[in-house]
């Protein structure tokens, strides 16, 4: 009887393991690498010269603007990415851009641009929408950027620091843009987004 009731004891026991043991998380989304050299899901356009460089893409330009746009749209999604600006450019990362083209009324912009004479628009500002929450020199060395959109709240951190944070529904899914604009040199690199539920 003792016997008996011990196995019964155990039994029981394993069936509460059994359902009280957490389900296994599902694998996280697959990581798409974008403006990769020589694939066909993005294009150029403006007047700078893009080139790759040992798997660095390096846009330059003496005036103007210039860019590279995904052929396709995303919504919710986290991208990161390394840049190296040089002191003069003027350079950002566009996302959510409703028309394969630059504004910071229909995309988001995360902007690159230490010395911009408005320091509320400088690295790290979502421009118009909110200033950066920390000034991050970035100038001449390599630099990350994390962005992430999902819904209406956009985070971004520079060098793992968080540099915005806002709450905006205003734009859905749309296009991805690197950007180099006035003169100077902008270098990108490991640019990776994973697409978020």
């Amino acid at each position: 009887m003792k016997l008996r009731f011990t196995l019964y004891a155990l039994l029981l026991l394993s069936l509460w393991a059994c359902q009280n043991t957490p389900a296994e998380d599902p694998s996280p989304p697959a990581t798409i690498a974008l403006f990769t050299e020589g694939t066909d899901d993005w294009s150029a356009k403006g007047n700078a010269d893009w080139t790759f460089e040992d798997g660095v893409i390096v846009g330059k330009l003496d005036t103007g603007q210039g860019f590279l746009v995904t052929k396709e749209k995303y919504d919710d999604f986290e991208l990161r990415l390394e840049f190296n600006p040089d002191s003069t450019v003027n350079s950002g990362i566009f996302g959510r851009c409703q028309k394969q083209e630059l504004s910071p009324e229909t995309c988001f912009e995360f902007n690159i641009w230490d010395l911009h004479p408005n320091q509320d628009f400088r690295t790290g500002a979502v421009v118009t929408k909110t200033k950066p929450l920390a000034y991050i020199e970035t100038l001449n060395k390599w630099n990350t950027y994390r962005i992430r959109c999902q819904g209406d709240h956009i985070e971004s951190w520079i060098n793992d620091t968080k540099v915005a944070d806002l709450q905006d529904g205003s734009l859905e899914a749309g296009y991805i843009t690197l950007q180099a604009a006035g003169n100077g040199t902008i270098k990108f690199r490991k640019v990776a987004l994973q697409e978020l539920e």
